[in-house]
């Protein structure tokens, strides 16, 4: 089964994108659990992976976490001899693919779609294992992505960590685009697909070799897209038809001081990706160790106040994932080296 992966940043509209990719008949793209992001560092705990009980812990331990996502995968059984026996490898990457296929399989569609945006940190892994997958590189102006991340209940709420982080992952995004064919690779403005979507979707089904339907504008309709809303505030508005008017909001509300933070650290590649600069160059700043731990006291006390204020439903349906990330770790390594 043919596979995707749309990389980047978060709080990018990959919610968005996911859902009209999954309007398309040949297209399945569940809510991801983040397998690689979040199992990746617990790796060490399973030891040698080609002895076949590390292996098979590993596999039901991925499993659980998919069955405890917060958007469940409605109808989709895990057979986990199945996927054991869909594994080419005994690596997580194998067990990534054949739980995704898994999914696919069931939806009868000729793809696959990962909106795991963080994947691209394994990106050799993903190109030596998967057969010629194809990518979608989707990006958003960083001030934007930064206020939405200072509202979110997820992620850091500093300009500087935000910032830092939308650049190192779409510094990664720019050195794939290098290195992987362009009949592979699609590069994907936000601010175009909300301006224009049903002109983006054709280049894009174009792209993917499939049939545009005008189904894929009417995502906000699907169930996926209701199942989706309901699970956090962070996914209210993909019940909506498309925002054309999501762009820019930082001309309105971030002020100079948070500006200057993230065109000095993020200015060449917002040149890059057509992002114009608001701040002149007298305005741009060098950071010291002392502005740094400034920023970062600032930014756990803003994560704090944050997690303080989170929706009470947001918080359970989160509950039953990290308990499980956590039950690993308390397990410790596997007695089988």
């Amino acid at each position: 089964m043919n596979s995707i992966f749309i990389i980047g940043e978060q709080r990018s509209g990959s919610n968005l994108l996911r859902l009209m990719l999954d309007k398309s008949p040949q297209i399945a793209a569940p809510h991801p659990p983040h397998i690689l992001q979040r199992m990746t560092p617990l790796l060490p705990l399973y030891g040698n992976l080609n002895i076949n009980e590390n292996f098979i812990q590993l596999i039901e331990d991925s499993c659980r976490l998919i069955e405890t996502n917060p958007v469940e995968w409605i109808g989709v059984k895990l057979d986990r001899n199945r996927i054991y026996d869909n594994c080419k490898k005994n690596t997580l990457i194998a067990v990534f693919g054949a739980i995704m296929s898994s999914y696919g399989e069931y939806h009868k569609s000729d793809y696959w779609a990962c909106k795991s945006m963080q994947n691209i940190r394994w990106i050799d892994g993903l190109e030596a294992y998967f057969d010629e997958p194809k990518y979608i590189f989707l990006h958003r102006d960083p001030r934007d992505v930064a206020l939405s991340f200072s509202k979110a209940v997820v992620g850091h709420k500093h300009p500087y960590f935000i910032t830092k982080q939308w650049l190192e992952l779409n510094q990664l995004c720019f050195s794939a685009k290098q290195n992987i064919p362009s009949d592979r690779f699609f590069s994907l403005k936000y601010e175009d697909l909300i301006k224009d979507s049903k002109k983006i979707l054709i280049q894009l089904c174009a792209f993917l070799k499939i049939e545009y339907s005008d189904s894929m504008l009417n995502f906000y309709e699907s169930i996926e897209a209701q199942n989706t809303a309901k699970v956090s505030m962070l996914w209210d508005n993909v019940t909506n038809p498309v925002l054309k008017q999501n762009a820019g909001k930082y001309k309105i509300e971030m002020n100079k001081e948070d500006l200057s933070i993230i065109e000095s650290l993020a200015g060449d590649i917002m040149d890059k990706l057509e992002y114009e600069r608001t701040v002149s160059n007298d305005q741009l700043k060098e950071f010291n160790t002392n502005d740094i731990s400034h920023f970062k006291s600032e930014n756990n006390r803003l994560i704090l106040e944050k997690s303080n204020s989170m929706d009470i439903k947001d918080l359970e349906m989160r509950k039953k994932q990290l308990a499980i990330l956590e039950e690993i770790k308390d397990r410790g390594a596997l007695s089988i080296c």
